[in-house]
Order: C-alpha cells, then structure tokens, then sequence
C-alpha cells in the first residue's frame, strides 16, 4: 500500500474576483507538498450572458489557482463548472499515470431544479486502484431551510450516477469527499435560538464545542436524515459565516454559523487482503482572507492507495526526430487490457511543462481496430506543431478520461539536412 495526501478547499466566493495571494491557504511553502489539490468554490460570479465562455475557458478563480500550482509541477486534470459551482482537480506531474476514468456529473436545486444557483457538481476517478468520489454542493440558505438541505442532499445522492457499474453512485465509491456551501445554521433549543450577539461572545471567549452542540449539521447525521454516511473531522475553528467582506469581522445582521464543511467516507475491507484508511491531517477556516462574506475551509487527508496496481498502460518509444512542416510518426506499446473498439481513444501533442490536460497543441484519435494489444504506430501530419521547442505526447482515453501513457519530452525543430539529430537530456 501507498499514502497520498488530498488537499481540499472549499470556499464561498460571494460572486468577487479573486484578489489576494492563495498560496499561504495551499501551503505552498511546504517543503512537502500534497499529491493532490482539491478545490470547491460557490458563487463564482456567472452571468448570463457569460455562460458560454464560462464553458469554453478558464475563468478568472481556475487561472489564479493554476498559475500558483503549476510552479509546483502540478497539472489540472479535471474541472466542472455549474454556473457558480466551481470543482476542480490538481495532481502532482508525477501522477498522472495513476489516474484512472475521470467522469462528471451536477445537479440543480435552485428554483425547484430549474436552476443551477443551488446544486451539486462531482467528479469520480480512480487513483492508483481505488476508486473516490468527490462532491461540491451549495445547498439551500437561511435558518429555517433544514428540511430542504436535507432534501437536496438526497436528491444529489440520487441524481449523481456514474457509468461504471461496481461505482455508479456516490457512496459507492472506496473513498467519499463532500465539501461546499452546504448551510447549516446553528439550530434552535428549548429555550430559544441563539442571538446573533450571543454567538459572538461565545466566539469571542473560544466556547467552540459548546456552539457546535447547536450545529444543524450534527444533528442530522446524528439522527440519519442526511450526511450519516459521512464523518467530519473536529471543527476546531470559529463560525465561518457571516463576515463583512474585506474583514474578520461578523456581520450580526445574520446569525454566524459554519456553512462550510468538508466531510468524507471510506470502506476499509472492499479488496481482499487489504485495508483502506483515510486519516484527517488538518481541518481549518482561513481568518486572513477578507474578500468574501464567508472564509475558506482546507483539510488535508492522508489515504491508502493500491502502490502497485496496473491498469491499461501505454508505453511510447523515444522520439528521436520531430521537424516542423513535416509529417511525423510516434511509435507505442498497448498492454493487453487495452481495447480499441471504440475509435475514441486519442493522442496529443503537449508543450513541456503543461498546466492542464486541456493544453494540448494538436491531436489525433488513435485508429479503431479489433487488435487488444501490441505495438502501433500513428502519424502526425505536417501542421500539427506551428513552432519549435520541447513536446511530449499523451495516450488519453474518451473525455480525457484516463491518462494511460506519457511520452518523454522530445524536441521539435526545423528540418536541416547537414545537421545531425540533436537528443535531450531530462
């Protein structure tokens, strides 16, 4: 068995632009950094008339978290975007391998499901042979609006299927991870709810557990009605709602609460002589930040992974060669497990150095055949590169799916017959 540590962040972005530095709320001065980030936003800024650019490209929120990554050598691998649900996946370059049929899936709740204001957004993959699902949700606001957070989080439960048939939903997966704006306020007792003032001196004098015995979430996990299947690390921070934005200071209008929670799930015994483990490594809110109304929420998690699993891979060949205005060939090997019945599978063309899967300068579908297995050959034609410098290919099943195979870097120039084949050296 293998570790890897899972980096989550969930954060209510109250629809404004990014404009701090993110790198001290990733802990990017560590010297060991997570496997994987995670990173759950709501109420991105998504309007209307924007809605299609919002599908077609990176918005502002994904690019500041991306440039601060990939000087860390980490590579986006997934994103899904329901208007301000925002779900993003980041692993280490020297993952990509491991990772395995990546697949969406949202929900919308807003306006009787009209709407994608509320909702869910999830991705499922498998990571080194284990399968994990991961959930970003902005459920129902205010006080009284219990009963329908506890609706919509049987709803998402519902609607969220998947097409592999041993996962096809959530909770089937060997490891859960639900973050978000999920809304529970602190709930009301025999003697009153809590007052807004109230809530704040118990801040002010650090009474945390007391509070939390008001909290709506504990309540109905306790009582099975919603998130019993999950388990919360212990909440060792101050309500992370309301704030004036720009401060850390509460905005008593409204009564503070911690809508924002990560929560997760593992099944130890699902493999026969091994024993999965997800172990909570750090659970905090971010005071520092000021330019939303809520504040950030990370946690880290160390799980077990299969070290030594094998699951369809791709083998390149050395490029020795590669000239511009030229066609050009990449030769590979497909293990046995391999099928390319499909005709979906597909080849690109990547700068060194790329920052998301998406990055791919050129590609072509690897040809259909009934062959399971062996060795293959494709060729480029003369445009797929426009410029010179240091490439590598990817082997990427349907909707970037899986990873199966990476290239070593190899340089592209111009065609010089009186020069010899120059080699690199990584």
């Amino acid at each position: 068995m293998e570790t890897l540590r899972f980096y989550f962040l969930t954060w209510n972005v109250a629809t404004q632009p990014p404009e701090e530095n993110f790198a001290d709320m990733l802990c990017l001065s560590r010297e060991k950094l997570p496997d994987f980030y995670i990173i759950g936003l709501q109420e991105v800024k998504a309007q209307p008339q924007n809605l299609l650019m919002n599908a077609l490209f990176d918005d502002p929120w994904n690019n500041s978290f991306r440039d601060l990554l990939i000087a860390k050598d980490f590579v986006k691998i997934k994103t899904i975007r329901l208007q301000g649900l925002l779900l993003s996946i980041f692993c280490q370059r020297r993952h990509l391998l491991k990772v395995r049929d990546m697949e969406t899936q949202y929900t919308r709740t807003g306006l009787g499901g009209i709407w994608g204001n509320k909702g869910a957004v999830s991705i499922r993959l498998a990571i080194s042979g284990v399968s994990m699902a991961i959930v970003n949700c902005h459920l129902s606001a205010h006080d009284h609006m219990k009963e329908e957070r506890v609706a919509e989080y049987n709803t998402i439960l519902k609607s969220h299927t998947y097409s592999i048939k041993e996962t096809s939903y959530v909770l089937y997966h060997d490891y859960v991870f639900w973050l978000g704006d999920l809304n529970f306020r602190l709930k009301s007792g025999a003697k009153g709810s809590l007052t807004a003032d109230q809530i704040g001196s118990m801040v002010s004098r650090g009474e945390i557990n007391e509070l939390c015995q008001h909290d709506q979430l504990k309540e109905v996990m306790k009582s099975g009605d919603a998130f019993s299947e999950l388990r919360e690390p212990a909440i060792e921070f101050p309500p992370t709602y309301k704030f004036n934005i720009h401060s850390s200071i509460y905005d008593l209008k409204r009564r503070p609460a911690w809508t924002d929670r990560i929560l997760y799930k593992v099944i130890p015994n699902v493999y026969e002589n091994l024993t999965l483990d997800c172990q909570p490594m750090s659970y905090r809110s971010w005071d520092k930040y000021y330019q939303s109304d809520h504040k950030p929420v990370t946690a880290e998690f160390a799980a077990k992974v299969i070290s030594d699993n094998h699951d369809r891979v791709v083998e390149f060949e050395n490029i020795q060669n590669w000239f511009l205005d030229r066609e050009n060939s990449a030769t590979f090997e497909l293990s046995a497990d391999i099928s390319l019945e499909s005709g979906s599978d597909w080849i690109g063309i990547y700068k060194v150095n790329f920052a998301s899967l998406e990055d791919y300068v050129f590609y072509i579908y690897v040809p259909r055949t009934s062959q399971t297995a062996g060795r293959m050959t494709v060729t480029f034609p003369d445009i797929a590169v426009a410029e010179a410098g240091v490439y590598q290919l990817l082997y990427l099943t349907h909707n970037s799916a899986s990873v199966l195979g990476m290239s070593a870097p190899f340089l592209v120039t111009k065609a010089d017959p009186t020069r010899s084949p120059q080699r690199l050296r990584f």
